[in-house]
């Protein structure tokens, strides 16, 4: 049975789905040939850190997840991906 989340707990969670979705959308503009492997990657990434339960470990993941989002996002509108 699964413990209840507190309130930061919850914030956590969130942005780390919130997170994952982006990536995912992302990836869905990437070209046809790169797409499968850019998608597993974002989920390999997802599943290593699954069980972290250090809260400033887990920020500073979602921090530098943002930061290769945001480079990922930059190269494919680059590249002419919309």
């Amino acid at each position: 049975m699964a413990l209840p989340l507190d309130l930061q707990d919850f914030i956590v969670r969130a942005q780390v789905l919130k997170l994952y979705r982006q990536a995912l959308r992302t990836a869905r503009r990437a070209p046809g040939h790169a797409r499968a492997e850019l998608t597993q990657t974002i989920r390999q990434e997802m599943e290593i850190n699954r069980n972290c339960s250090d809260r400033q470990r887990i920020r500073f993941l979602i921090s530098e997840g943002r930061e290769k989002l945001k480079g990922l996002d930059e190269m494919l509108d680059m590249q002419g991906h919309c």
